[in-house]
């Protein structure tokens, strides 16, 4: 996952609320089936919007400080961050389609 980079809490405020282009985050984790499902769509949507939005994972069990922080209760979750702030988040399993959807109205 060249496109997609792993974040924990030491970096995840800098990655992410600092950011000036829009983030998706997928909180997961590596037992997690339905979080390997989405693992490629992530990817592919790291690809598709490379330059105009950055896409990073958390790993919960590697952050949980960071997963309980945005109170992620079931995973994979997907939080999309614009401008330091939580925009929308989406849980389990979603098509690429509509996640492409959130994402497009933040682009400039």
């Amino acid at each position: 996952m060249a496109n997609v980079m792993e974040l924990d809490g030491r970096n995840f405020d800098e990655e992410v609320l600092k950011s000036e282009v829009p983030v998706l985050v997928d909180f997961w984790a590596s037992w997690c089936m339905p979080c390997k499902m989405m693992a490629p769509i992530v990817e592919e949507i790291a690809q598709g919007f490379a330059g105009t939005v950055k896409v990073v994972k958390v790993n919960t069990d590697h952050a949980p400080e960071v997963a309980s922080r945005y109170g992620i209760h079931a995973i994979p979750t997907l939080i999309i961050f614009h401008q330091g702030k939580e925009v929308s988040r989406v849980v389990g399993y979603v098509p690429k389609k509509a996640i492409e959807e959130k994402l497009k109205p933040l682009i400039k």
